[in-house]
């Protein structure tokens, strides 16, 4: 196969994406990389519930956030934990994947985490959320039926929740 070429034009340059145009027709998001946290204790999820402005409701999430740079997924990952959790824990990588590969790079990777146990972080001035501890299966059915809003990396989590 030969070398593709594609003429680039920046649309737009922000804090966290870059919204591009390819050959006058594609638009592409380019997207920080992102670490998405499974914790699980005595048979419950651990998540978030926040306002989403972007959909203009609250969202039920596994512990997530942006990479910093000079930070590794796994240092992020931690970072994350201890920011909107409180804990820190032994973390593994189950996977890493594209968000929506059709319009833009953002990757996510999922970890899960055991051995919680306590420690200090500090929120974004602009985060709020409530630290929830539910049952898989109700949340499924949550989500499912679209009573709750949620992420992929979220629903992935969740899945793979029910599966253990």
């Amino acid at each position: 196969m030969g070398e593709v070429l594609f003429m680039i034009e920046t649309i737009y340059q922000g804090k966290i994406l870059t919204l591009k145009r390819l050959d006058q027709k594609w638009e592409l998001v380019e997207h920080a990389e992102a670490v998405a946290i499974l914790a699980l204790r005595q048979g419950k999820i651990l998540g978030v519930r926040q306002y989403r402005p972007a959909i203009g409701q609250i969202s039920w999430e596994v512990p997530a956030g942006l990479i910093d740079e000079g930070e590794s997924p796994e240092q992020a990952a931690q970072r994350e934990l201890a920011e909107e959790t409180q804990l820190k824990a032994d973390l593994e990588l189950i996977t890493q994947f594209y968000t929506s590969p059709g319009f833009t790079n953002e990757k996510i990777y999922l970890y899960r985490a055991t051995n919680l146990t306590e420690t200090h972080g500090e929120l974004d001035e602009d985060e709020e959320l409530e630290l929830v501890w539910l049952e898989p299966e109700q949340l499924w059915e949550g989500i499912k039926t679209g009573i709750l809003a949620s992420s992929s990396p979220s629903v992935l989590a969740l899945q793979i929740a029910l599966n253990l």
